[in-house]
Formats: C-alpha cells, sequence, structure tokens
C-alpha cells in the first residue's frame, strides 16, 4: 500500500492545485463576458464560487456507495476525467450562464480527493489512520497553496483560455497516473444485503452519536475556516499603505495553510496514540485561544504569525475528523459514509463564505474572527460532551434495525 499512498499523495497534489488554480482569475473571467457592473460581477463570482460545491454535497454519498460497490480506482478516474473536462469547456463560454452550470456540472464530478482518502483509510491500519491521513492531507493542502499562485501566473502570461486548457490536462496528466500507478485489490461482490442499505446506513449515522456530532463538527470546521476567506484581502488592505495588496493577502492566507502542511502529519499520529476525540477537543480549543487576537491586530506581520499559528493548529482537524469516522464505519459501506462526512464538508464550504459577508456587512471584519471562534468553542463543547457518553457500535446497530 506505501506504492498506492505516495500515487494518492502525487495525485491529490495535483488535482488540489488545478482546481484551485482558476479561482485567482473567477470574477475577472466573468468580467469578460459582458458589459456588467461591478455588482453583478461579484455577485456571480459568489454563486459560481458555491455553485461547484452545491453539486458536490449531493454527489459525495453517491459516489462514495458506488466506490464501495465499484472500487475506488474507477471512481477516481471518473471524477479526473470529468472535472478536466469541465475546465476545458470554461475556456469557451460564451457567456456568465454557460460558466455557471460548467462549475454546476463539475461540483458532480468533485469527488477525486474525498475519494481518495476514503481509498487510503480502507486498506490503513485503524490503529495509525491519523498519521496516515494527516500526512495525505499534505498533498491537497500544499496543491491549494501553489494552485492559486500558478493560475495568477499562468492567466497573466497565456490568457484565460489557455489557462483553462493546460489546467485540464493537468488534471488528465493525474487520472492517467491514476489509471497506471494505483492496483486496487479486487472487490469481491456480495449479495445485495439490507443491513447495508442506504435507508438503513443513513439511519444509523442519525442514531450514532459520535458519527452524527463528528460530522456536523467537521460543517462548523468548514464555516469557520471559510467564513473569512472571501473577506482575507479587504482585511489586510486595512493594515497595510501598499498597494500589493493581492500579493501580502495571499502571503496571509499562505501562511495558514504552511502551518497546516508542516503539522498535519503530526497531529494525526498524536491522535492515534493518546485518542482522536481528546486530541480533536484540545484542538478545537486552541483554534478559538489563536483565531480571536486575530481582530485585534494592528500590523500586517501580526496577522500573518496568527494565521501561520493557526494554521498549525487547524492541520490536525480533518485528518482527525475522518480517521474517527474511518474507524467507526463498517468497511463495508466506509465509503459511503465518508462520503456523508464529505457533505458536511461542503455544506460548511457554502455556508462560510456567506455568514462571513452577513457577520462583516452587520458588524465588521473584526466580528466575523469572534464567531468563527465561537464555532470552534461549540465543536469543543460537543467534543467534550461526547467523551462521556456510552460507546455505540455501527455495526450492531445496523443489524439490529435492519
Amino acid at each position: 500500500m506505501r506504492h498506492n499512498f505516495i500515487i494518492i499523495l502525487v495525485a491529490n497534489f495535483i488535482v488540489a492545485a488545478s482546481v484551485t488554480m482558476i479561482m485567482p482569475f473567477l470574477s475577472l473571467y466573468i468580467d469578460t463576458l459582458g458589459d456588467f457592473s461591478d455588482d453583478y460581477v461579484q455577485t456571480w463570482a459568489g454563486i459560481i464560487f458555491a455553485a461547484t460545491f452545491i453539486t458536490a454535497f449531493l454527489m459525495s454519498p453517491i459516489w462514495g456507495r458506488i466506490a464501495d460497490k465499484y472500487g475506488y480506482k474507477p471512481i477516481m478516474i471518473i471524477n479526473c476525467f470529468g472535472v478536466g473536462l469541465s475546465i476545458f469547456l470554461m475556456g469557451y463560454v460564451q457567456n456568465v450562464e454557460q460558466f455557471f452550470v460548467l462549475r454546476l456540472a463539475m461540483g458532480v464530478v468533485t469527488g477525486f480527493i474525498p475519494t481518495s482518502i476514503a481509498f487510503i483509510s480502507k486498506h490503513t491500519p485503524k490503529e495509525v489512520a491519523g498519521k496516515t491521513l494527516g500526512t495525505l492531507q499534505m498533498g491537497s493542502v500544499g496543491g491549494t497553496l501553489f494552485g492559486p499562485v500558478l493560475g495568477g501566473l499562468m492567466a497573466d502570461t497565456f490568457g484565460f483560455k489557455y489557462t483553462f486548457l493546460i489546467t485540464a490536462v493537468t488534471i488528465t496528466i493525474a487520472a492517467t497516473i491514476i489509471i497506471f500507478g494505483i492496483h486496487e485489490p479486487a472487490i469481491i461482490r456480495k449479495v445485495k444485503n439490507v443491513i447495508y442499505s442506504r435507508k438503513n446506513v443513513i439511519w444509523a449515522i442519525f442514531h450514532h452519536r459520535l458519527i452524527l456530532n463528528v460530522m456536523f463538527v467537521t460543517s462548523l470546521i468548514q464555516i469557520g475556516n471559510f467564513s473569512i476567506q472571501p473577506l482575507l484581502s479587504l482585511y489586510v488592505s486595512e493594515l497595510t499603505p501598499s498597494q500589493e495588496v493581492a500579493m501580502l493577502a495571499g502571503v496571509t492566507f499562505s501562511a495558514a495553510g504552511l502551518g497546516n502542511i508542516c503539522f498535519a502529519r503530526f497531529w494525526g499520529k498524536l491522535a492515534d496514540h493518546y485518542g482522536y476525540e481528546r486530541i480533536l477537543s484540545y484542538l478545537l480549543i486552541l483554534a478559538v485561544i489563536f483565531i480571536i487576537p486575530q481582530a485585534f491586530v494592528t500590523e500586517l506581520w501580526q496577522l500573518i504569525i496568527l494565521r501561520f499559528l493557526f494554521g498549525i493548529i487547524s492541520g490536525g482537524l480533518i485528518p482527525i475528523t475522518s480517521a474517527l469516522i474511518r474507524r467507526e464505519a463498517p468497511i463495508e459501506v466506509q465509503g459511503e459514509i465518508m462520503g456523508y462526512n464529505q457533505s458536511f464538508r461542503f455544506l460548511g464550504n457554502i455556508i462560510g463564505p456567506v455568514l462571513g459577508g452577513v457577520v462583516a456587512s452587520l458588524g465588521g471584519i473584526h466580528s466575523v474572527f469572534y464567531t468563527t471562534g465561537l464555532l470552534f468553542f461549540i465543536g469543543f463543547v460537543i467534543m467534550s460532551f461526547l467523551k462521556k457518553l456510552p460507546v455505540q457500535y455501527m455495526d450492531e446497530m445496523l443489524k439490529k434495525h435492519a
């Protein structure tokens, strides 16, 4: 499995970088599609940005269930080619509505990274799941850091159309690597079992206290992470007289990602040893401690340092929640349950920017940090409460309810 892991790590970097390459010029590209006002462009930029997450939210459990039945490798290949085709066609749209439809279509097949996580998770011993998934996250976070930078440079050098083309080719390369580099053990087809029917699995999720609440906490984490992102450049402009706001905002954004990469593996390894619930609780309260002071900074360097420290803490949150799901979910439906967990993440991705915008409009950008801190604190309270409750076994719940 080490060979598979390395291939998936590289592919995650390529896919994450490719998908985020178009982010820096999203609004600029919309502006080229007609003679629009600034308000129109900003509104559609938000809608088009969220469109992918909406369909991805709906499709994640479906891809997970298909992967459980037919294997993860075919789904990863389909996802890569689907995203690549969607991005390629974006370079040829004639109006905003066509762009929106293609972003929706892209969301339908935006399942590569969660599917790859489920694939590695399924073939990873439970006792090292945290460390392994933490290491795997380094690939996707690294891609997310470099993608926007590369995309911006290519857009300035080659133009929007060719950037879409290059991005599509890059994702196709990732698909090719998966086709020839990944070996997946044969899936043993089982007679249809009512125990693992979709209806029974959903019932079990909603009655399994730990899994349901971990999914909810996952959504809170994503809401917190995404609430400030659209506003970061505006906050940076308040803190510096420099004209290079976009570049400085990129540095500030990347600071959190750098901290994330450096410590994701460490937190996962620590959680494997001391318990996922305990380490997740500690990280959530530490996130509160490092997010609130960001509202009080007076210099940009202070914000950059705090974003880096916050990134160190947040680097362990998603891998540990994934490892918790891995521990609790029966192997037969692990992909499907991981898919539902991914849906909660996408839900957070959708709510976060909207919530951040609303809160900032009512109380200023500073208030977004207070709100985010409150969300992480709620997550801490939930995890602290769950540790005191009796253990539930999903396998037994599925069998009894079937």
